[in-house]
């Protein structure tokens, strides 16, 4: 095929999410609370447990069937994103009520999440070589900010978000828009991601797919140069 646009999904492709200790502790500090070490490594393996952070691990453990629906579809609205995972959060107990709302508001800090080693160098080649990028997310919130802060806002064409759409992947219908919005055919376009359910349905729109890992930052440092070879 011949390659005329990258669409990326956000996180675990192109950014990750803080370790949940790291989330947690940042917002114990701004709220003056301190836990014992040992403590907080337990809340934080709790909070991992539920699929507390988004962007972070799924859960391990059931969902609540009380937050089944709510959680199913989590990246449809703002309003649903922060109930699900506020509601998962508050499993785990924590020190004060309020730091669930708090954490939520951490993780949509440019400061709580990192971009891959080479988002930059790779996002830079392509744009180089004329191809355009987009962005496909399912999330519920607005990520150009972290784009902006860590300067790869100036590569990205279009931002395609769930939640500004009412509809999430692995719908079609969020890589058309991102298609047309780059002025692109999907036969001409390649969609990166790391979910193969999620990120996969753009191969429904005759997109080709590639997957990385959803790896932490320092243990994936090159997982996305090989889109350097399918583009050259």
């Amino acid at each position: 095929m011949t390659v005329k646009a990258v669409l990326f999904d956000f996180s675990g492709t192109l950014f990750r999410a803080e370790s949940t200790a790291s989330w947690l502790r940042s917002v114990l500090a701004e709220a003056g609370h301190t836990l014992p070490e040992a403590e907080l490594a337990e809340k934080a393996r709790a909070l991992d447990a539920v699929g507390a952070l988004p962007g972070g691990a799924r859960p391990t453990v059931p969902v609540p069937v009380r937050l089944a629906a709510l959680w199913e579809g989590r990246d449809r609205s703002a309003a649903q994103h922060r109930a699900a995972f506020t509601g998962v959060s508050r499993q785990v107990s924590l020190p004060d009520p309020g730091l669930h709302d708090a954490l939520y508001d951490r993780h949509m800090r440019p400061a709580a999440w990192r971009p891959y080693p080479d988002a930059a160098e790779v996002l830079g080649a392509l744009r180089g070589r004329g191809l355009a990028v987009g962005v496909v997310s399912n999330i519920g919130w607005d990520l150009r900010p972290v784009f902006r802060e860590h300067g790869l806002d100036p590569y990205v064409g279009t931002y395609v978000l769930s939640y500004e759409h009412g509809i999430q992947k692995p719908d079609p219908r969020l890589f058309a828009r991102a298609c047309a919005d780059l002025g692109v055919a999907p036969q001409d376009t390649l969609m990166v991601g790391d979910d193969r359910a999620a990120d996969g349905g753009a191969a429904a729109l005759g997109c080709a797919v590639f997957f990385v890992d959803h790896l932490p930052v320092a243990d994936r440092p090159d997982g996305l140069r090989p889109l350097l070879d399918l583009t050259d």
